[in-house]
């Protein structure tokens, strides 16, 4: 089997289905890229029975077959490639000879009868969204997913659609973070996607509104279709947790801040905190001002940021990390804050409409 490829081609193939290959595995061929050549077209997945990526690249050969290859030694191979174009040989044996410019290398591969089969992806119903869209869906919510190992469920995003709007939620304990957009979807729809398939999704997809993602879903695989790439994988199976019942639907207290200014204050006080040294952020919400103060054993800030206060005063207490995660993620200007409480979650909207809702759980404050 004998194939001639651009180079930056075939390394930006490589290097995308590779991310959906086995680390580590009993099975070595999940450790590597399946190769498999048709039609003058060659087909590249990676799979680790979870998450799978695929992809297709133009070629100039006539020949057909497949094969299996240790995806970070072919990757590197090619990027060294001191050539633009590549040929790449394969004998009956699976020696693998790949030729750029005056460099030559020969490596093993494997077998393509090694590699397990991959679900069928044909199937399933159908929900388009613009890739833009489905990127920022990922990106605002993502950081709230859990990594802890004792609620499986809470490691992936639940993808709600119900009346037209499709909401993505993710929330680990601390905090919450809901994004809601508008679908062209009859009926209602739940599934519950792994954190790890989205961050490759969002990875590959574009910022463009114009271009357009297609997913499929069935009882258990969902499939994202997109600029060439194929990505799928497992759902999640179980019951989300009932995060509408968390969101509190009235507040004693109402806040309108500049988001930019309360990033920068909260960044400087996060000066003074580190894995080590772990304390929470004071903030006060009074007469037209927000105080933040932070203590530790490095040192101590006070702080000061103009903001427009309905309400009564609060004084609450929070992780500078869990607070600057929701924050950076927003686009607007401008934010609106919710609190009932010291003790309760604080809730953070737009100032108008419902685009997103982001909750973040306090931290008990010591007595000053």
């Amino acid at each position: 089997m004998k194939i001639i490829c651009n180079k930056q081609a075939l390394y930006e193939a490589l290097v995308n289905v590779s991310k959906a290959a086995a680390d580590k595995s009993t099975i070595p061929a999940l450790e590597g890229v399946k190769l498999r050549l048709a039609n003058e077209t060659l087909i590249l997945t990676g799979y680790d029975l979870e998450i799978g990526i695929n992809t297709a690249i133009p070629v100039v050969s006539s020949d057909s077959g497949e094969l299996v290859v240790n995806s970070r030694l072919f990757s590197d191979i090619v990027k060294r490639m001191p050539s633009d174009e590549i040929e790449i040989d394969v004998a009956e044996n699976l020696a693998v000879t790949i030729i750029g410019g005056v460099t030559e290398y020969t490596i093993t591969a494997l077998s393509a009868q090694e590699y397990p089969s991959i679900p069928e992806l044909d199937e399933g119903e159908e929900i388009k969204l613009s890739q833009g869209v489905l990127k920022s869906l990922i990106n605002e919510t993502v950081f709230a997913v859990s990594t802890n190992d004792t609620k499986p469920i809470l490691k992936g995003e639940l993808f709600e659609i119900t009346g037209n709007r499709l909401n993505v939620v993710a929330l680990d304990g601390f905090r919450l973070a809901v994004r809601t957009e508008s679908v062209k979807i009859d009926g209602d729809m739940k599934f519950i996607v792994p954190a790890k398939t989205l961050q490759e999704v969002s990875r590959l997809l574009k910022d463009e509104d114009d271009l357009e993602c297609a997913v499929r879903v069935t009882k258990k695989q969902v499939v994202f279709d997109f600029s060439g790439y194929t990505v799928f994988s497992r759902l999640l199976e179980g019951e989300f947790h009932n995060y509408r019942g968390s969101i509190p639907q009235n507040s004693v207290t109402e806040v309108i801040i500049n988001k930019r200014e309360l990033i920068d204050c909260l960044e400087r006080a996060s000066l003074l905190i580190n894995e080590r040294i772990k304390m929470p952020v004071r903030c006060v919400f009074d007469n037209g001002s927000l105080k933040v103060s932070c203590q530790t054993s490095i040192g101590k800030i006070n702080d000061e940021n103009p903001a427009d206060i309905t309400g009564p005063k609060i004084e609450i207490g929070f992780n500078c990390k869990f607070l600057l995660d929701s924050l950076k993620v927003i686009k607007d200007e401008k934010i609106k804050l919710l609190m009932n409480s010291g003790t309760l979650p604080m809730k953070i909207v737009p100032v108008d409409g419902d685009e997103y809702t982001y909750l973040v759980l306090p931290v008990r404050l010591r007595s000053e």
